[in-house]
């Protein structure tokens, strides 16, 4: 079952394949989508200090039927960080509201901040050397099994590994059928870091596709399940999410094979 099985990040540390998002989810959804996923299979779930959601998914952790070392939680510190001291501090308020000793994947939510996507570099190579440096130290302390990025590009991700002690192990990205980051993918793959895609269903936008939805009839799936299935075929981790007990479900069932022709048909969209 696809739950089960890993991928193994640089450190030898494993990750469950498909992980669990929980962005743009309210405290309530949260914790009740976070324990119904775990308690049915999900061993990988995906948070935030921004989110506002980070003491529901603790407490759906501490409450689902699946022990805590069977379980992979990632979160991140905000794209907005941009000192030492406040990224150390951000941290220990994640592992506070979560209510863990720590976390598997601690990430960069972002290279700068939100409101700066786009615009040019200014500061940040020197920002996130910072920022990289607690998330090192936070490795060395234990407080994460591992430590990586989010939203990088090349560029971004060069300045990290001239200037750290500690290789990304992850990057991720937005990925979907019809936007991959090939450059940035192949990048990542050649340098060990494993890419973890968010919002693999285009956060809606390809569920209407006649095309992909052809694709889904062949194999009797739904069009979700074969943009899942698409990513885990190109060595890339999906986060799906949802708030629907069905969707968390069926989001889980892709214990099957694209044949070549059917990736080269999705790669062209």
């Amino acid at each position: 079952m696809i739950l089960e099985e890993t991928f193994q990040l640089a450190n030898d540390t494993k990750i469950p394949k498909i992980g669990f998002g929980t962005w743009q989810m309210s405290p309530d959804d949260a914790y009740r989508a976070t324990k119904y996923a775990l308690d049915n299979g999900y061993k990988h779930i995906d948070t935030a200090y921004v989110y506002g959601n980070e003491t529901e998914v603790g407490q759906a952790i501490k409450d689902a039927s699946v022990a805590r070392d069977e379980i992979f939680v990632t979160t991140k510190v905000p794209a907005e960080t941009d000192t030492y001291a406040k990224a150390m501090e951000n941290i220990d308020e994640s592992l506070r509201r979560l209510g863990l000793e720590h976390v598997d994947l601690l990430l960069i939510h972002a290279p700068r901040p939100w409101s700066r996507i786009g615009e040019p570099r200014e500061n940040d190579d020197r920002k996130n050397n910072q920022v990289w440096q607690a998330l090192e130290d936070a490795y060395h302390e234990g407080k994460t099994k591992a430590i990586g990025v989010s939203n990088f590009n090349i560029d971004d991700l060069k300045n990290i590994i001239e200037n750290g002690k500690i290789k990304p192990m992850v990057n991720q990205i937005k990925c979907y059928i019809g936007n991959l980051s090939t450059g940035n993918i192949d990048f990542c793959q050649q340098h060990s870091i494993l890419v973890e895609g968010y919002s693999p269903l285009a956060t809606g936008g390809i569920l209407d596709d006649e095309r992909i939805q052809k694709i889904a009839k062949k194999y009797d799936k739904f069009i979700p399940q074969i943009a899942i299935r698409y990513l885990l075929q190109k060595d890339v981790l999906p986060l799906p999410k949802s708030v629907h007990e069905t969707y968390i479900l069926e989001n889980a069932q892709v214990d099957f094979v694209l044949q070549k022709e059917d990736m080269d048909e999705l790669d062209q969209l």
